[in-house]
């Protein structure tokens, strides 16, 4: 993936592709962590969708934290040894324009960290 056009057509892939096995597993009674974006409604909305259909106990993490000590984190990451993708501080900024923070409202369970 070298754009965020491949990001997104590569996601949508792997999202249809897992959603069902994950509310099988869910319904299995096995705890499940998805380690996708949270960061826009429509992200959001399709994990709602498991949650509902699997009637699965859920949290929502969310890092409330400045653009600066995300940039920090992120440059930190670049640096690691373990990381195998580098995002730059343009990636970043395009990144985030479409974040939009959880809202009450989108009956997520909540944990909020500043």
């Amino acid at each position: 993936m070298n754009t965020i056009e491949d990001y997104v057509r590569c996601s949508a892939k792997l999202k249809n592709a897992m959603k069902l096995h994950v509310i099988s597993l869910l319904k299995a009674g096995v705890s499940v962590v998805l380690d996708f974006p949270a960061n826009t409604v429509a992200n959001r909305k399709w994990m709602m969708s498991i949650i509902n259909e699997s009637c699965a106990d859920h949290i929502l993490h969310y890092l409330n934290v400045s653009t600066e000590i995300c940039k920090s984190r992120l440059q930190v990451r670049n640096q690691s040894a373990a990381s195998h993708f580098v995002v730059t501080d343009e990636q970043f900024e395009l990144i985030s324009q479409y974040f939009t923070e959880p809202e009450p409202e989108e009956g997520f369970n909540i944990i909020q960290y500043n």
